[in-house]
């Protein structure tokens, strides 16, 4: 499939060579001029991979883990900025109780944030 791209430094290197025929030897091995000429497109694709890809992958794994592990009495962030406890749960939507009257508020389960470690007793202890 990439036959032709790694080719193309003989075939410029074919096109040179006549006219310095008068150059004292050809360049050696074309593998390492090959390699030499894509260890820094190799480089990149390496450096992008460990630097956005893998972090995104890990992130998104966690993200999936969490919305996955949901469950009724969790206290919950939505990617608005609503706080609440899920009162039901369904594939796809999630039914938030909110404020001090408790009312219900349905949300699509990606648009929930991250689920609030805070327990109850040190809800007690911080609204007093």
């Amino acid at each position: 499939m990439f036959d032709w791209l790694f080719s193309l430094p003989t075939a410029l290197a074919d096109e040179v060579a006549p006219a310095a025929e008068g150059a004292a030897a050809a360049e050696p091995g074309g593998l390492a001029a090959t390699l030499q000429m894509f260890l820094p497109m190799i480089l990149i694709v390496v450096v992008f991979y460990f630097l956005l890809i893998r972090p995104q992958r890990r992130k998104d794994k966690k993200v999936k883990d969490m919305l996955a592990n949901l469950k009724v009495g969790d206290r919950i962030t939505t990617i608005g900025g609503i706080y609440g406890t899920i009162r039901a749960l369904r594939e796809d939507t999630i039914t938030l109780a909110v404020g001090k009257d408790n009312v219900e508020m349905m949300f699509a389960r990606w648009a929930i944030r991250g689920v609030e470690e805070v327990s109850i007793e040190n809800e007690g202890e911080l609204l007093n």
